[in-house]
């Protein structure tokens, strides 16, 4: 089943931790954010594939904006 990882705030993508079709793990980090110099990891809610980023390194995101598109098992 696909589903797509948001962002819950606005904030800046300061890493990206996986790339087109790498398999993760449940809870895995897949990227992190940058607000208010707080880190925010993005995690897998499921294991699963990545299927697309929707962002890359150094843009930024509001609330609801799409990060990651992921198929689930």
């Amino acid at each position: 089943m696909a589903e797509t990882i948001q962002a819950d705030m606005g904030a800046n993508v300061w890493k990206i931790l996986v790339k087109q079709g790498d398999r993760v793990e449940n809870e895995e980090p897949l990227m992190i954010l940058e607000a208010m110099k707080m880190e925010i990891p993005i995690l897998a809610e499921e294991s699963g594939t990545v299927v697309a980023l929707r962002v890359a390194e150094g843009d930024s995101v509001a609330p609801g904006q799409a990060l990651v598109d992921f198929e689930t098992e």
